[in-house]
């Protein structure tokens, strides 16, 4: 059964940093398009970070550019975001997500996680 499971998130203070991981089971994550998408509280889900098969393509999103970073580890068959810096407008909920029909995909992703809640504030 192919799943995606979140965790890393939880309460951090302005300028903290977090580590948000994304395993995946029943696939090999490496193989596919992978994402990181938010949505906070009255606001429409956005893409935050997406990561090509292999990794040779990344994108960011402007608001996050400079502060989060994405990355694979083939190993692990995870996926992670590095968030340093962050700021009370980056809490949400955030969820990964892959694409099985393309190198790279950033909308329209095929299978998603439940999420996990990141919550910035002092």
């Amino acid at each position: 059964q192919l799943q995606l499971v979140e965790s890393g998130g939880g309460l951090v203070q302005p300028g903290g940093s977090l580590r948000l991981s994304c395993a995946a089971s029943g696939f090999t994550l490496d193989y596919y398009a992978t994402g990181w998408f938010r949505q906070a509280p009255g606001k429409e889900r956005e893409a935050v970070s997406c990561i090509s098969r292999g990794g040779v393509t990344t994108m960011i999103a402007d608001s996050v550019k400079g502060r989060f970073t994405i990355s694979r580890d083939s190993a692990k068959n995870t996926v992670y975001l590095q968030m340093n810096s962050l700021k009370p407008e980056d809490t949400a909920v955030y969820y990964c997500a892959v694409d099985m029909g393309s190198d790279y995909r950033c909308d329209g992703m095929d299978y998603w996680g439940k999420g996990t809640l990141v919550t910035v504030s002092s």
